[in-house]
């Protein structure tokens, strides 16, 4: 894993994170540090990335050529899917987007909604979000907004949101079960979740879970299959498997037992299939 953060450009510190122990706090600020550096552009990447390019990533997950292209400055190269294509987003949705990093699924999902809809961005990291409002202001979106928060404890009204879109970003946070509850809630009835995320094909020892190099690669911090769809569930959600990448660990996490899960999450009672 070491030579994967070097040929990221992690070289330049003595680790990519701060020397904290993984309990909930330091794990936070260990994923804040890391991703506020990336958003500066002191760090290209997480960690995972091996020799690809943030294109070459974004192409793999399944973004189109177009979006790469004309949101270049949005995209860091830091998905493992495209929630924007698997989320059935509406003309007048609003949309959340959890972890929105530099802003590049808002922008997208921007683009579907159209002016009488709205996307919010929700990330806890400060220079992030700088980031993202500066790429708004650059790609002239009059109609996403960027909030800074907790997406454990999200700023966001009750019952508000037609669509969540999240890419992983929930594996980083150390309370999943709460970031799937608050997802519950702010959700309108028929509300729909999309989300790519990480999971583990086999479970890490306790020392890769502590690693910090691994949390901020999204390997630490991921769940089992089961346990991760477990936590969806017990929030209140029904969820439906939209495709599972297998072979990504070997091509995009230094063969790291993982797998990129999709999924579309939705409330008992919307009427959905």
């Amino acid at each position: 894993m070491k030579d994967k953060l070097e040929n990221c450009g992690i070289e330049k510190f003595d680790s990519c994170c701060s020397d904290n122990t993984a309990d909930p706090d330091s794990t936070k600020k260990i994923v804040k540090d890391t991703y506020g550096k990336i958003a500066l552009d002191v760090v290209q990447g997480c960690g995972c990335c091996g020799d690809l390019t943030k294109e070459e990533i974004s192409t793999s997950i399944g973004y189109s050529s177009e979006d790469i292209q004309s949101l270049s400055a949005a995209n860091l190269g830091l998905g493992c899917g495209n929630p924007t294509a698997i989320g059935e987003i509406k003309e007048g949705d609003i949309v959340l987007d959890l972890g929105s990093g530099g802003g590049f699924d808002t922008f997208i999902a921007a683009r579907k909604v159209g002016k009488t809809g709205k996307v919010i961005g929700v990330d806890m990291t400060e220079d992030m979000i700088a980031k993202a409002r500066k790429n708004a202001e650059k790609y002239e979106f009059d109609n996403v907004e960027f909030r800074q928060g907790d997406i454990e404890s999200l700023p966001v009204e009750t019952g508000s949101i037609d669509v969540i879109i999240s890419n992983c970003v929930i594996n980083l946070a150390p309370d999943k079960s709460r970031v799937f509850r608050e997802a519950y809630r702010v959700l309108k009835n028929d509300g729909r979740m999309y989300v790519s995320d990480i999971v583990l094909l086999n479970d890490l020892t306790p020392e890769q879970k502590n690693d910090e190099d691994l949390i901020c690669a999204c390997i630490g911090g991921a769940l089992l299959k089961d346990d991760y769809l477990g936590m969806i569930k017990d929030a209140g959600f029904k969820v439906r498997i939209m495709d599972q990448d297998t072979g990504i660990g070997e091509n995009q996490y230094s063969g790291y037992p993982v797998m990129s899960l999709k999924i579309k999450a939705f409330k008992p009672d919307a009427g959905l299939d």
